[in-house]
């Protein structure tokens, strides 16, 4: 730890895990949690929970957990001291300057240093762009149709004919060689010294979320190349993590996304009033950048060129989304490439037409796939069915691909119980239908006694955390010493003793172990998974029977170890006697 316990206390207390979460995943409130897809693994069903009472999250796919520190550290990657200050200054608490250590320094100063560096260059290329030495770009943003206004917003810049102007500019201002060269800012080669990477290109600065300038994608004057020439990744700006203009359009307020290929294309849309558009980073969608946009938003439209290669981009782009658990549509941009094109030709009502009737994903594939067949010939066309029902097959939900199955049938005139067919019968041949369940044979895989006990102490420790009136019930009866893992004794040892004190903070225990690991693990110990049992009489009879069988187990494990042991030869004979009130004893749950 970096701070004292006290602040660290009081930075999570006033950072509330359900608003903090929300700003990173759509979660939606069900009972008293709130539920949506976890970030930290691909899944299509809600796993990941995030608990008000508790404060704290646990996913019960992947077994990610932890309180609020937790969350923003495995999200953000950041250290420790990176969350806290994130979060105090979300809070608006004050920090206290600290000594970190030498590691933990040096990085916080070479990401401060890179980011500084970076705003300094954008600032300068904004300034160029504006003198006389920018004419040649503010002509071609002009013809482009930009605005003013628009090229303000988006801080567009110009990098001049000379090729070491950014280079000797920053320089003065007192940055090293090192620190252009790792900003991706600048380049050294023997025949020519350090030179800028960027000349004689209009600049387009890359911000994250926070509006904080990462990297530059630069477009050439005229027709060199490559034609467009993007920052490489350094520990400020990773590709497959961020979105072109995203800072601007997770704030639009509509209920979809879309995504497009290039820089011009965002900005164009975005002036046309479209401020939801976001674009790659110069290479291809990824599934980093799909997770980003499931914060916000579960459908994205896609405006990819229309051309050959914009076409194979939907497809690759479309797969990842539905593996992501997002819906995706396409958009028609035909006659025109790309959304620059159609907006200049066409204006934002026909393409506001184009986007409320955007394509769904699956019958886009569909139509493209048909172009690699003859119609008008009955094997070709047979071929080009069986191709759709293998497609079909990938519904693995039983509703969802019965209204494939109609939708498909009816639009290309195949007959709904013929296409059904042919659908069950490729699923058979390949394996993907589902098996036909048999008769258990009641041969199982048995848990070990230390699972089975493992089991029931997280079973306790959840069950007192859900309803902790009921520690002063069984208080008596159960302590830390009963817990026979080194990690779930010292979570119950704080839990028990916060209780006794009138009150109990699961995410302020977790922040109390400083490995990763062992936050996981004791976010676990908070969040088994407890049966559903609707009468008060059965689960007075449940809880009875965890109860008892974390003092059994205790008291198996003490007697093992006994010995010469007087300690543990304690332990046995009160759990001897604990076991044997328990067994007469009846433990209401009002």
């Amino acid at each position: 730890m970096y701070y004292p316990d006290e602040l660290v206390e009081e930075v999570r207390a006033k950072s509330d895990i359900v608003d903090v979460i929300s700003g990173y995943v759509r979660i939606q409130k069900k009972g008293s949690s709130y539920f949506g897809l976890c970030p930290f693994h691909n899944e299509k069903s809600p796993s990941f929970s995030v608990s008000p009472g508790k404060q704290m999250y646990y996913c019960f796919g992947c077994g990610a957990g932890g309180n609020v520190f937790t969350f923003v550290m495995n999200y953000e990657n950041f250290t420790f001291p990176e969350a806290i200050k994130l979060l105090a200054e979300r809070a608006g608490v004050n920090l206290p300057e600290i000594e970190y250590s030498e590691e933990i320094k040096q990085k916080e100063n070479k990401r401060a240093k890179l980011l500084e560096i970076n705003k300094e260059a954008a600032k300068y290329f904004y300034y160029q762009l504006r003198c006389d030495k920018g004419a040649a770009g503010y002509r071609y943003l002009s013809k482009r149709e930009l605005s003013d206004e628009t090229i303000k917003k988006f801080g567009l810049g110009f990098a001049n004919k000379t090729s070491d102007d950014l280079t000797r500019y920053l320089k003065k201002k007192g940055y090293s060689d090192e620190l252009l060269k790792e900003a991706g800012l600048a380049s050294f080669e023997e025949r020519f010294g350090m030179h800028d990477k960027f000349w004689n290109r209009v600049m387009f600065p890359i911000q994250d979320i926070n509006h904080r300038v990462i990297g530059f994608g630069g477009r050439v004057m005229g027709d060199g190349t490559p034609k467009y020439l993007n920052s490489p990744e350094t520990p400020v700006f990773d590709k497959s993590r961020n979105l072109y203009g995203l800072n601007f359009a997770r704030t639009a307020r509509k209920n979809n996304m879309i995504l497009c290929e290039g820089y011009m294309d965002v900005i164009a849309m975005h002036q046309a009033g479209f401020d939801q558009a976001t674009a790659s980073l110069g290479t291809a969608f990824t599934p980093g950048q799909a997770n980003l946009l499931r914060r916000y938003t579960e459908e994205v439209l896609l405006a990819y060129d229309s051309d050959g290669a914009g076409v194979k981009a939907a497809l690759r782009a479309i797969a990842i989304l539905k593996e992501s658990g997002l819906t995706g549509k396409v958009i028609d941009l035909t006659p025109y490439k790309d959304p620059d094109e159609f907006i200049k030709n066409l204006g934002k009502e026909a393409f506001q037409e184009r986007i409320d009737h955007a394509e769904n994903s699956f019958f886009f594939e569909i139509r493209i796939l048909e172009r690699d067949f003859q119609m008008d010939d009955p094997e070709s066309k047979t071929k080009f069915h069986r191709e759709i029902a293998k497609r079909l097959c990938g519904f693995t939900e039983e509703v969802e691909r019965e209204n494939y199955i109609g939708a498909i049938a009816e639009k290309y005139h195949i007959g709904f119980e013929n296409l059904r067919k042919l659908v069950v019968s490729y699923a058979a041949k390949t394996g993907l239908a589902k098996p036909v369940e048999r008769p258990k044979s009641g041969i199982q895989k048995k848990n070990t006694p230390e699972d089975n006990a493992k089991k029931v102490q997280r079973l306790f420790i959840t069950w007192i955390t859900d309803e902790p009136s009921l520690y002063q019930k069984v208080e008596k009866y159960i302590s830390a010493q009963d817990f026979t893992e080194d990690l779930y004794r010292e979570v119950a040892d704080k839990l028990f003793c916060s209780l006794r004190e009138g009150g109990y903070n699961p995410a302020a225990i977790i922040s109390s172990f400083e490995g990763e690991e062992e936050q996981r693990e004791a976010a676990a110990l908070f969040n088994t998974k407890l049966e559903a049992i609707e009468t008060k009489q059965d689960r007075e009879k449940a809880f009875h029977d965890i109860l008892y069988a974390v003092k059994k187990n205790s008291y198996d494990y003490y007697s093992k170890r006994m010995g010469t042991d007087v300690e543990a030869l304690n332990k046995v004979i009160e759990g001897k006697k604990a076991l044997e009130e328990l067994s007469k004893t009846h433990i209401s749950i009002d």
